[in-house]
């Protein structure tokens, strides 16, 4: 049997030559006589209509799912909403559903039609040299980080030729993020790529001058000369962003692919490794139009990336010399931050870092600190405090170290039923005095071995501070070996003797038996 458009033609051929009636034709064809005057009118067959309606049985119950999971969209974050092959993903890895991503795409265009369709934007495509360009740009999203949820920033840097992208988040966008970002990407990629583009933004352009000219930041001029790569700066304004659409698209890719649903992570360095795993993982994807794998392409790329400095990462962390003040804290970034009270009055050097504070004095770190972003907060460690604390121990119970300790914590429900016990034993200020003993017994044994002492006292009832040490200290010296007869005196070895014999005290014991 022919194609239609072969019976067309013989049913024309049939007509212009015996000049049969519609009705013959249609017989003799077996058509319907409708098929017979669409043949005479034209050569081709009409288009055939899409069916409308059609059940697609293997969505069944799933079709409430994918509803309820596009009502949930309207108060999810914008840029971290399902797409069509996001829930098809979803259907397919979390539920084991047989189904076409194409059956998927069209019942969730029919359940969005009343929201319209958006228009898409043309571009020329563009073609890259491996092991040349990559493009570095923000984006956000939100996480339920450590049991609130969070908007991050996330740094991405993708390869121009391969596609292989590299995500980290950072709390803030700050430079020092932005920098730490280059150093941990380059690691990634293994690599250094020849030319990096870039947007306008204020961790790299100090000033926007005309044309293509920019006043760049010492720092990111230091970072590029570690590296030894030239970087490219976008036009201002909105139609610069089309000048680097890989990542700008990558953003949007990686944020629906990994950010949706909203994911849970316990820190910001849990949730970095989660993003390394993750773009280890995409390295596995297929981008439309090339002809193998992301990882594919970049096997390609790698050989040809400049190796990275002998010399190691770049240092992202700028050093500030700062005052340590009466409460023993020192400013920086508007925010304040513990060392010991031993150094108040004195100058430090502080290492701000994209995550974290260093504090040092004298050629050695004498504090550290986990970064606060905003203005006028305090991160104060007890430990810190404790010299000060053993001759003012009044200033313990209302302190601000022990207050974060709290809250972080970081607190042992112990130590207050053990304060508790003390105050009820001795006045106020001698409870908080064994108090501070025992934290600076913390420093010397471990906070572990301490509490483990702290919670045997309690149970014996002997309720002291001396009591607790005495425990912790025991616990912590290894019991003596058992004495042997060969760890005897030199002049008590010197005399040869035979070992004792006493088969004769056995037969003696036998006798009286």
């Amino acid at each position: 049997m022919g194609s239609r458009v072969e019976q067309f033609e013989q049913i024309r051929r049939d007509h212009d030559r015996e000049g049969l009636s519609i009705r013959a034709l249609a017989e003799r064809h077996g058509v319907h006589r409708r098929v017979v005057r669409q043949a005479l009118e034209s050569p081709l067959p009409p288009p055939r209509r899409t069916p409308v309606g059609r059940p697609a049985p293997k969505l069944g119950a799933y079709r409430e799912l994918i509803d309820e999971w596009l009502i949930g969209d309207l108060t999810a974050p914008r840029k971290q909403r399902h797409t069509s092959k996001r829930i098809w993903q979803r259907l397919v890895d979390e539920y084991g559903l047989d189904v076409a991503e194409t059956t998927v795409r069209d019942h969730v265009r029919k359940r969005r039609r009343a929201l319209g369709q958006a228009g898409s934007d043309v571009f020329v495509p563009q073609v890259h040299a491996p092991g040349v360009t990559a493009e570095v740009d923000w984006g956000e999203a939100d996480v339920h980080l450590a049991g609130a949820q969070t908007r991050v920033h996330v740094f991405f840097m993708r390869a121009c030729f391969s596609g292989a992208a590299f995500a980290m988040a950072a709390p803030v966008e700050t430079q020092q993020a932005f920098l730490e970002g280059h150093a941990q990407a380059f690691d990634w990629f293994g690599g250094v790529f020849e030319e990096v583009r870039y947007d306008n933004l204020g961790s790299a352009v100090k000033k926007v001058l005309k044309g293509r000219r920019r006043i760049e930041t010492d720092r990111f001029v230091a970072m590029r000369s570690h590296y030894l790569y030239a970087s490219m700066f976008t036009t201002a304004g909105l139609q610069g962003a089309h000048e680097k659409g890989g990542v700008e698209g990558e953003v949007g890719r990686f944020r629906r692919r990994h950010f949706v649903p909203v994911p849970t992570a316990s820190s910001i360095a849990h949730l970095n490794v989660m993003l390394r795993d993750a773009s280890d993982l995409d390295l596995q994807r297929r981008i439309i139009g090339r002809p193998g794998t992301v990882a594919d392409q970049f096997a390609v790329e790698r050989p040809l990336l400049r190796a990275l400095p002998t010399a190691g990462a770049f240092d992202s962390t700028e050093i500030a010399s700062v005052r340590v003040d009466s409460k023993a804290l020192v400013t920086v970034r508007q925010n304040r931050y513990s060392v010991p009270v031993a150094l108040a009055g004195l100058r430090v050097s502080a290492a701000v870092g994209a995550s974290e504070i260093r504090i040092n004095h004298g050629g050695r770190q004498v504090a550290r600190h986990e970064r606060l972003h905003g203005r006028f907060k305090t991160s104060a460690q007890l430990d810190h405090y404790l010299e000060l604390l053993r001759r003012k121990p009044g200033g313990l119970e209302r302190s601000l170290p022990l207050a974060q300790e709290r809250q972080a914590g970081r607190w042992p429900v112990c130590f207050d039923e053990l304060w508790a016990a003390l105050a009820e034993r001795y006045d106020a200020s001698q409870a908080a005095a064994q108090m501070v003993d025992v934290l600076l017994l913390c420093r010397e044994l471990g906070p572990a071995r301490v509490e483990l002492a702290v919670r045997g006292t309690l149970a014996a009832g002997a309720v002291d501070g001396r009591a607790v040490a005495v425990l912790a200290r025991r616990a912590s010296t290894p019991a003596a070996p058992p004495a042997r007869l060969t760890d005897l005196d030199a002049r008590l070895t010197a005399c040869d003797r035979p070992e004792p014999d006493l088969a004769g005290y056995d037969e003696l014991i036998g006798g009286q038996a």
